[in-house]
């Protein structure tokens, strides 16, 4: 497994990582299947106080006991969940996340995080506010670095001229192009990486998987058709989702991307991209000229 930088940390990460989300509540299977990704050399787990409900944050605590020195570990706040209410209300003040990364240290089983990321964020928040509450954990060293989750252009920019983040957590694959337009150049320049999430498109670009519905700015007909061109480029010993886990690594602003994975046959399959050859050129442009390069159209 390539390991790489995040941003200019000390952060060295798996080149694919793992997203929870998808884990399910099965505490045995979901287990399971962390143990398997980091025996086969996955550092990165990526998690949120919002996944059912702190569950997902339990999971993950319990699998890396014994093993937190093998992991980098990030999770997100920002969703705040409000009790004896339905859904939750989003609160990226200072005093919210000073009080929810002590309920995420708990369930994590953990005195540390590695990567505290912002889940989500608008223009209107109260940006500083929310940069000091991060800036006072990692001085105190109750986390080493943070970065946002987003796919907002402005608000990208605010954090990269306001802040220290080290990453970007951004829904990028052959179907989703939207950062390379409007943010990816940004953060490259600013040695700010990319965690690309949704390599494969909540399995729009999986193998042996038809999909069921279009996507982002594909409608089913246009995604099947393009599903259709791109295995021109699979191999005997390169899937569809391999080439698309490869798709999102190659951008050079991307330090590592998370599918997520239900079963062992989906993690196994999403982690032998890490052993197949990277794209050319030539391959990463052809899947471009096959593919749209979409382009924000709000929150630019």
């Amino acid at each position: 497994m390539r390991m790489n930088r995040l941003g200019s940390s000390d952060l060295i990460v798996s080149e694919i990582g793992l997203g929870c989300m998808s884990l399910g509540t099965e505490e045995t299977k979901a287990i399971g299947l962390i143990h398997e990704a980091l025996d086969r050399g996955v550092n990165f787990l990526d998690t949120a106080d919002l996944y059912d409900a702190g569950t997902n944050e339990e999971i993950v605590g319990k699998a890396i006991k014994g093993r937190r020195d093998q992991v980098i570990l990030a999770t997100k706040v920002g969703n705040r969940r409000i009790p004896g209410q339905e859904g939750w209300s989003w609160d990226p003040s200072k005093a919210y996340i000073l009080s929810a990364v002590k309920d995420s240290l708990r369930r994590l089983g953990t005195d540390y995080i590695d990567l505290y990321q912002l889940h989500g964020g608008t223009i209107e928040d109260p940006i500083d506010d929310t940069i000091e509450a991060f800036e006072q954990l990692k001085k105190e060293g109750v986390i080493r670095e943070y970065g946002i989750s987003s796919i907002r252009p402005n608000v990208i920019r605010e954090y990269v001229s306001r802040s220290s983040i080290v990453s970007v957590m951004n829904q990028y694959s052959i179907v989703d192009r939207r950062g390379e337009e409007a943010a990816f150049p940004l953060l490259q320049e600013q040695r700010i990486s990319v965690i690309a999430r949704g390599p494969l498109a909540s399995g729009a670009l999986a193998a042996n998987r038809e999909p069921a519905k279009g996507v982002l700015d594909y409608e089913l007909d246009e995604l099947r058709e393009l599903r259709r061109k791109l295995q021109e480029l699979e191999t005997p010993k390169r899937s569809l989702t391999q080439l698309a886990i490869r798709y999102s690594l190659a951008h050079p602003a991307v330090a590592v991307a998370i599918p997520g994975a239900r079963s062992r046959e989906q993690l196994l399959q999403n982690l032998a991209a890490a052993d197949v050859s990277e794209l050319s050129a030539e391959e990463v442009e052809m899947i471009r000229r096959f593919s749209k390069a979409n382009q924000y159209t709000v929150h630019r």
